[in-house]
């Protein structure tokens, strides 16, 4: 099975970047260039860790999967609120301020379930998208949106993956089914990605 070697690969990436990150950019590159091609590079990474998690450890624990659905709608939240503040497409404003509303209104629905289940939701984000949250409010303003909708699609679809995953596999009633209903939306905001991404992210 190469999932293990796959997620080592990825999570290595992922702290080579970080590392890049702190270094001094070459004399002849443009250190705004730079950093962004290195954030831009650290995104690509966490989305493969992302992927791996979602499909792996995410449906295997309930555990696991209150850990994993809290921090990402906290990120989701998170992202949104900046994407209001640093897009330049009204759309794409409009999309961050969906994501804010959406997202704090799953983390009220699995609140309670998580407690009904002895599970605790963590109340931070993990390093991983705390970096994404770091590489958004580091983007230009020309670049801010592309940033910010590739982050939405890598996050979306491993969102979508984690509560597909939960909902076919997991442990705990009343979570499965919460899962289960959070699909369409999760695959209605993937969708408004998409959408975005052809138009250029801005109308």
């Amino acid at each position: 099975m190469k999932t293990p070697t796959l997620f080592a690969a990825a999570a290595a990436a992922l702290a080579l970047a970080a590392c890049q990150k702190t270094d001094n950019p070459p004399a002849s590159t443009d250190a705004g260039t730079t950093n962004e091609t290195v954030n831009a590079a650290q995104d690509a990474t966490s989305a493969a860790v992302g992927a791996v998690a979602a499909n792996t450890m995410g449906p295997m624990t309930t555990e696991s999967f209150v850990t994993n659905a809290a921090i990402s709608d906290m990120y989701e939240v998170q992202a949104g609120r900046i994407a209001q503040q640093k897009a330049r497409s009204a759309d794409v404003k409009a999309f961050g301020q969906m994501m804010a509303t959406d997202h704090t209104a799953m983390m009220n629905q699995i609140k309670p379930l998580a407690t009904a289940a002895n599970q605790t939701p963590p109340t931070g984000l993990d390093e991983r998208r705390k970096g994404m949250i770091d590489n958004l409010n580091a983007a230009s303003a020309a670049d801010f949106d592309r940033v910010y909708l590739s982050q939405q699609e890598a996050a979306h679809s491993e969102a979508l993956d984690l509560m597909r995953g939960y909902a076919e596999r997991g442990d705990n009633a009343g979570l499965k089914d919460m899962a289960g209903k959070a699909v369409p939306k999760i695959q209605q905001h993937l969708d408004r990605v998409k959408q975005l991404q052809q138009a250029g992210g801005a109308t």
